[in-house]
């Protein structure tokens, strides 16, 4: 996920520019990449994700699957299907929610939860093509004629820090019934201090590129300035900035903000986001600032 290439990498396209990260699991390796680039990284963790403790949801989930309630089963995050199965497994053994997700079609919305699976030795029925969106997902769904129609088909869907409401009305519009499995929450970084600095800095004019790979990211960071009065300013701050969005949920998280993204990678990849950033930042800073080439 987070490979470039040699010769990518010796382009350095981001020689000389300050890059803010604002990813949290893996924040050493986009600052890597971005060094790799000749960027200088600022890496400001936005978010975390906190697991669901004491998970109900989860054993009604498992026990209503072992009874044969669903005829599909969605899992959107390779996180969040990792700790429904650490859910699960406290009360029951996996080889039985292997076997009991094996006997009906398991949905994936993009390669994460499917290497999920694969680990598992979970089958998958459908993988969702890039770039993984909700709406790419329903797209695969009613093209796909062992879905559809969904009229009285029952569906469970592993949730990941906020319900997607609207993938949730969509289904039950087909006339599919449901249930929602909570198992990780979104939440702030427990130590915001690198990201309130990422604030400051951009108000200072001290960033080039801003970085985003998720729509909690962009949440998180608005929420944070919101708090201390600064939402305005940022946002204008960022009117001099070159904003990368990983892809469309991140781009739409930007948008609810005012912010829009100046680049979106042709593939929702870390390695595909530093390559494309590399060769066009420094035009697309250079037009945003109206500095002369």
């Amino acid at each position: 996920m987070f490979e470039v290439s040699e010769p990518e990498q010796r382009k350095r396209g981001l020689e000389g520019l300050r890059v803010l990260s604002l990813q949290s699991r893996h924040s050493a390796e986009m600052a890597k990449l971005i060094e790799n680039a000749g960027g200088v990284a600022i890496s400001a963790p936005a978010m975390r994700e906190v697991p669901v403790k004491d998970n109900p949801a989860a054993l009604q989930f498992a026990e209503e699957l072992f009874h044969a309630k669903f005829d599909a089963v969605i899992f959107l995050t390779g996180v969040g299907a990792r700790m429904l199965f650490t859910a699960v497994e406290a009360k029951y053994p996996r080889e039985q929610l292997v076997e009991a997700l094996s006997r009906l079609p398991v949905i994936v919305r993009g390669p994460k939860p499917a290497a999920a699976m694969r680990e598992f030795g979970v089958p998958v029925a459908l993988l969702v093509p890039e770039p993984n969106t909700w709406r790419d997902l329903l797209k695969a769904i009613d093209e796909d004629p062992r879905l559809t129609p969904l009229q009285g088909k029952r569906i469970a869907i592993q949730e990941y820090g906020v319900a997607n409401l609207e993938l949730v009305a969509d289904l039950e519009a087909r006339g599919a019934a449901v249930t929602r499995v909570a198992v990780y929450q979104w939440a702030l970084p427990a130590d915001i201090e690198p990201l309130r600095r990422g604030i400051e800095e951009i108000l200072a004019g001290k960033i080039d590129v801003l970085m985003v790979t998720s729509a909690a990211q962009a949440d998180h960071m608005m929420k944070l300035a919101t708090e201390v009065g600064l939402k305005d300013a940022v946002r204008r701050a960022l009117q001099r900035v070159v904003v990368v969005s990983i892809g469309p949920i991140s781009t739409e998280g930007l948008e609810r903000h005012g912010i829009a993204a100046d680049l979106v990678p042709a593939h929702p990849k870390m390695g595909q986001l530093i390559h494309e950033t590399a060769e066009k930042a420094r035009v697309l800073l250079r037009n945003k600032r109206g500095e002369a080439s």
